[in-house]
């Protein structure tokens, strides 16, 4: 799976992310939201390749069930600043698609990967 389209786009998301909080912390000074943010912006890519390595299909289940969590998270604090008005609608817009659109895509894999596990060997 080295040309996985769910680790690019949770890879360009991540980046999107680290600017989007460089942009927040410096510009409008807030650090607490913002760092929840890219923790769990971050993360996301970060599991799905731990995922991709995974020593076994249950592996592979679990560390994408946690990249969901994690996007679910992400989409959380994007609304949150969005409504605290650190976000404008032009920057939240283009991101919330984009978490949601992973949402989408997780939750298949996940799902798909739960039946998997679930077949006989």
């Amino acid at each position: 799976m080295k040309n996985s389209i769910i680790k690019e786009k949770s890879f360009l998301f991540a980046v999107r992310i680290v600017k989007l909080y460089q942009h927040i912390s410096e510009n409008k000074k807030e650090f607490i939201l913002s760092k929840q943010l890219v923790r769990s912006g971050t993360s996301i890519g970060a599991n799905i390749c731990e995922a991709l390595q995974g020593a076994s299909k249950k592996d592979f289940s679990n560390k994408m069930n946690i990249s969901l969590k994690e996007a679910q998270e992400t989409e959380y604090w994007l609304r949150l600043l969005h409504e605290t008005h650190y976000l404008s609608e032009k920057e939240f817009q283009s991101l919330y698609e984009d978490s949601v659109e992973l949402i989408k895509m997780l939750t298949a894999i996940v799902k798909t990967s739960r039946v998997n596990l679930d077949k006989p060997h």
